[in-house]
């Protein structure tokens, strides 16, 4: 007794109810006329039976998928797939009759498939079911939050113990190009010493100006109530040169020069560059970050002596606007910072480039397959680096308050 026939229509299984007796299945056509699928469905006394004519290829196979799947799923017993009179079977078939395969798994029931064409058989048994017997089509993986609570610990263990096998790495590379400056690719190193330095330096000195500029005119308002608006000058001055200055820079290069750097190294990954590197017998972290970390480490606290220029000269223009001269703008600044102040925003400059070149470079290392991999490792490079910053940046307070420094 027929269940359903049609060609590239929805149709639905009958419920599965007593004992069908298996009928003679008539086909509307025959399989050379059939210019797309047809389907049918029976139930009997030996267990379900699918029976299939006609193309089984990309055009076909979406419009019956659905109906396929589900006859599997609700069979009471055995399930029997006559492919008799399958003419054609392309990727996009095998990947139906296997996926059909693991749902009889998933649930237990044993299908076999007869009459197929040799050469098709040998494409979908190419695949073992088996192996994708677990998979949840259509929905994704069901997890409990204590899974992924620990899923999250694990990843983030595994990321340490990655970032202190890559800084051992970088720190033996960097040895070995202070122990052969010669053998430094130098050209590569001003080359890139340019693009993240000096035509960083645009957004750099910009959002320099800016951060002093809105600092000493949110801070001007209350404090010329209480006769204080002078000390402008020197709260704008030694937050950049401190804080602010080495900081601000070091997210902007994040964003632009680090990010930069884990797309070129991750886009080299797919493309296999780096491995054809280590076949030829060279180190990918001499030949390829050492350069750009000398780089980076170069122009960040160039960067940041020009981020705090333009800092003071933001807060400058508020501090004249306030009606105060000049010279008392420079008094402030003569009193309220020292070399100390200076050097010490320097250092931090410092460590802060060696840290957006490293994770960047890390990054880009990490990279695993697809464009889509590149844009993931581009992300975590900005993220990784700001993090890294930030809490670098709070040892450093720590450390400069012990010393007083």
């Amino acid at each position: 007794m027929p269940l359903t026939t049609g060609v590239n229509e929805d149709s639905g299984v009958a419920p599965v109810g007593g004992t069908w007796n298996l009928s003679p299945i008539e086909w509307p056509m025959s399989p050379s006329e059939v210019s797309s699928l047809s389907h049918q469905i029976e139930d009997g006394d030996a267990g379900r039976v699918l029976a299939l004519a006609g193309r089984l290829d990309a055009d076909s196979t979406g419009a019956v998928w659905t109906d396929l799947a589900r006859a599997v799923e609700t069979a009471p017993g055995s399930i029997v797939i006559h492919a008799e009179k399958v003419d054609y079977c392309d990727g996009f078939g095998a990947g139906l009759l296997l996926d059909l395969q693991r749902r009889a798994l998933a649930k237990g029931r044993a299908l076999r498939i007869e009459g197929l064409q040799p050469a098709f058989q040998e494409m979908v048994g190419a695949f073992d079911p088996e192996h994708y017997k677990t998979l949840d089509i259509g929905r994704g993986a069901q997890t409990s939050a204590v899974t992924s609570i620990g899923q999250a610990a694990t990843d983030v263990v595994k990321d340490l113990r990655g970032f202190v096998t890559f800084i051992g790495e970088l720190a033996l590379a960097l040895i070995w190009a202070v122990r052969n400056p010669r053998s430094v690719r130098w050209k590569d190193a001003i080359r890139t010493a340019e693009v993240a330095g000096a035509d960083a330096l645009p957004v750099v000195v910009l959002v320099g100006f800016l951060i002093g500029f809105v600092m000493a005119f949110q801070s001007a308002i209350p404090m010329r109530e209480y006769g204080a608006d002078v000390f402008v000058a020197s709260l704008v001055g030694l937050a950049m040169v401190r804080e602010l200055g080495p900081i601000m820079t070091a997210v902007a290069l994040a964003g632009r020069s680090g990010a930069a750097f884990a797309a070129e190294l991750g886009t080299m990954k797919v493309n296999e560059e780096i491995s054809a590197l280590t076949t030829m017998g060279l180190s990918p972290a001499r030949f390829l970050i050492v350069p750009r970390v000398i780089a980076a480490v170069l122009m960040t606290p160039i960067l940041t002596i020009f981020a705090n220029a333009a800092g003071i000269a933001g807060g400058y223009i508020v501090f004249i606007s306030l009606g105060h001269p000049t010279v008392l703008f420079q008094e402030q600044l003569r009193l309220y910072i020292d070399m100390n102040d200076l050097m010490g925003g320097l250092i931090k400059a410092f460590v802060f480039g060696m840290i957006v070149a490293g994770v960047g470079c890390m990054r880009g290392l990490q990279t695993t397959t697809g464009a889509s991999a590149v844009g993931r490792s581009t992300t975590s490079a900005v993220v990784s680096s700001i993090v890294i910053v930030s809490l670098t940046d709070g040892l450093f307070s720590v450390i400069y308050f012990f010393l007083d420094f």
